[in-house]
């Protein structure tokens, strides 16, 4: 199982780089095994280029190496904040793309100015707050997943999968590594758009809500009829 899991990550963490949401080391993307309680999630600093599948560094829930010769992510505490407190993702993906950072580091959540957006995020794509100065010198990554569960408190993480950290860019989360890769991809594009709305109509509305329902709830609510449910 966990081999699989090894394979997975692997391979969402090369997509990053094949959709271009990442520069040079900047994103990870991590899986959890639920039934084992580990996840599995890219080594700290290591070129995508260079990087194999028995790269990929296991660890337990509290963070402890469980298999591998390289150190994890520094962002890891951020994803076992995420696991722990939403029990119904099973992978979690950070970038530093260009169009998702700059709403960040404008303090500015992506409104739903279309339906593009709605087809994926029930909502605008909220934003954090910026972290206190001690809760940066007391543990800066397991914080920054705290300031993202604080800002999801009223909000559904399957309906909404992904955030913007204040000042520093956007995680995203989903059914998989995959998954979660894949909302990154969506939030991305999402964010190029959103910005050049504003360029084109700095006054512009964001999308009604029972449009932005209707989008929404045809592709992930109760009786979505979108795509195919059978095939073959």
């Amino acid at each position: 199982m966990v081999k699989s899991i090894k394979e997975e990550t692997f391979k969402a963490n090369l997509d990053l780089v094949k959709y271009g949401l990442v520069t040079l080391t900047w994103g990870n993307v991590s899986a959890i095994d639920r039934s084992e309680g580990l996840v599995v999630i890219k080594p700290s600093g290591v070129d995508y280029a260079q990087m194999k599948a028995e790269d990929m560094v296991v660890v337990d829930m509290q963070g402890r190496l469980v298999e591998g010769k390289l150190k994890p992510s520094s962002d890891l505490p951020t994803h076992l904040e995420l696991y722990k407190n939403f029990p119904d993702i099973g992978g979690v993906a950070h970038t530093h793309s260009e169009f998702a950072c700059m709403f960040a580091q404008a303090c500015k959540e992506i409104p739903c100015y279309g339906t593009t957006h709605a087809d994926h995020f029930n909502g605008p794509v909220p934003l954090t707050r910026f972290l206190k100065e001690d809760e940066v010198n007391t543990g800066y990554e397991l914080n920054t997943g705290v300031v993202i569960i604080e800002r999801f408190m009223n909000l559904n993480a399957l309906e909404t999968p992904g955030v913007l950290v204040a000042g520093h860019g956007p995680f995203t989360w989903g059914k998989s590594a995959a998954d979660a890769v894949n909302n990154s991809l969506v939030l991305e594009k999402i964010a190029k758009m959103a910005w050049g709305v504003r360029q084109l109509n700095d006054e512009a509305k964001p999308l009604p809500d029972y449009i932005l329902k209707k989008h929404y709830e045809r592709k992930h609510g109760k009786h979505a009829y979108y795509g195919q449910k059978n095939r073959g």
